[in-house]
């Protein structure tokens, strides 16, 4: 099981991401609503409502905010919090599982996204195959699996990848081979990255739990 260590997740930092997604989610949206709207009077045209758009958090510990004594300061909250000051039609779904690696994910996201139709789809994976010391090579196989599925599912979704690091009481080796796996993933398929979504929070006492 992935210890979550983290407390806080820099959320100033993620939310700029998400933002700019949105952002290009919400441009295609008004387009098409206005080729549809040229044939519509004004009265017709101001009835027309978007509907909320689904914002997947695909994770282990750090995404279910494991440990937390209150769940609203998961960054998967705040990033809802925000995009609801915002008044933004979007709604996050937290399938975060602690405990999940890799290759879990690659067998459970198949029942996520067929329960839950979505948009966005955000995969932070990856921390307890480092723990435990998994080959790179597979980690990135079960990663780039579990894009493929999200592809086949909807291709039309924007995907965000959110990077980790294995410790480096590993070897210089393994941790570089790891380090390598989150921007070749997003290189081969044209998905944004979050380098390290533990920047200036993992390693910092003040931020961590206990365990």
């Amino acid at each position: 099981m992935f210890s979550n260590n983290f407390s806080k997740i820099n959320f100033q930092k993620l939310f700029p991401i998400f933002f700019f997604i949105i952002c290009l989610t919400g441009c295609k949206n008004s387009e098409t609503t206005e080729k549809k709207s040229d044939t519509k009077t004004d009265t017709e045209t101001s009835t027309i409502n978007t509907s909320d758009k689904n914002i997947i958090f695909f994770g282990n510990s750090l995404t279910a905010a494991y440990g937390l004594e209150d769940p609203t300061k998961g960054f998967v909250s705040l990033i809802q919090q925000r995009i609801d000051s915002l008044k933004l039609p979007f709604h996050c779904v937290n399938a975060g599982l602690s405990g999940e690696t890799t290759a879990g994910g690659a067998e459970r996201v198949d029942w996520i996204i067929a329960q839950q139709p979505f948009d966005i789809f955000m995969l932070e994976l990856g921390g307890n195959d480092a723990l435990r010391g998994t080959p790179a090579a597979t980690s990135e196989k079960n990663l780039q699996t579990i894009i493929d599925k999200v592809r086949d599912k909807n291709p039309k979704a924007k995907i965000i990848l959110a990077g980790m690091e294995a410790p480096r009481n590993l070897g210089k080796i393994y941790t570089d081979a790891f380090h390598e796996i989150y921007p070749t993933l997003a290189k081969r398929n044209n998905i944004t990255l979050i380098p390290f979504i533990l920047d200036k929070v993992g390693g910092v006492s003040g931020l961590n739990q206990p365990d």
